[in-house]
């Protein structure tokens, strides 16, 4: 039998992933009945319905922001007592917004420099070299 998708249900799985909830969590084993398995999820996910994906990609980006912004209110409720716990809840939503966002809250990494003339490098390469007298050169 073939799951019959509406707006309502991908409004529900969607709004809920805005709220912070995951897949596993919203299509996982006690889900509500109307709801799709997380294999038809993501099967749906892979077919190629670009709105879909679309809607996907905006729900997990929003999911990020959500992320981010619950960092500052774990910080301000702290206390000497939970600051452990609230320094690793906070670690844990920076590292999960990095990965849902990461041209937002990912790391960066900047790469940078020019060649001996001041041109722009365009190729590195890489030469590995045992060092003169070795264990392994004199086998």
């Amino acid at each position: 039998m073939t799951f019959k998708w509406t707006p309502e249900i991908e409004d529900e799985i969607f709004g809920r992933m805005v709220k912070g909830e995951a897949i596993v969590t919203i299509l996982g084993q006690d889900k509500d009945d109307f709801l799709p398995s997380e294999a038809t999820f993501y099967r749906r996910l892979q077919s190629g319905d670009a709105a879909f994906c679309e809607k996907y990609a905006r729900a997990r980006e929003a999911q990020a922001h959500r992320e981010a912004e619950e960092i500052r209110q774990i910080a301000d409720a702290a206390t000497p007592e939970n600051v452990h716990v609230a320094r690793l809840r906070m670690d844990a939503r920076k590292w999960r917004a990095g990965k849902l966002a990461p041209k937002v809250y990912g790391d960066k990494l900047e790469v940078s420099g020019t060649g001996s003339a001041g041109e722009h490098i365009h190729k590195v390469e890489m030469t590995f070299v045992r060092p003169s007298g070795s264990a392994t050169e004199n086998r």
